[in-house]
């Protein structure tokens, strides 16, 4: 199964929306991971949304990297119902 994110879409909350190269969607929080380390920065709202897809993975300006093993191992999979917007 390719695990490759594709689409990344910063949301409300700490949350992000993804789409893997297979075709499964879902939510990932970020809230765990905002008091450790380089994820501080993740905090400011206007750094948060500076996201995109680098080499299958989510990234960001300064590093803060979520493999896409981690997205797929805890993020909430969406339904068909479920939209991106």
């Amino acid at each position: 199964m390719n695990c490759d994110v594709t689409t990344v879409i910063p949301l409300s909350d700490h949350r992000i929306y993804v789409e893997l190269a297979d075709g499964r969607r879902g939510l990932f929080d970020l809230t765990p991971y905002l008091e450790h380390g380089v994820f501080r920065e993740l905090q400011d709202p206007a750094y948060f949304n500076r996201v995109g897809v680098q080499w299958g993975a989510v990234t960001r300006p300064h590093g803060q990297d979520i493999a896409p093993e981690t997205l797929v191992a805890q993020m909430t999979l969406a339904d068909e119902s479920t939209s991106s917007t």
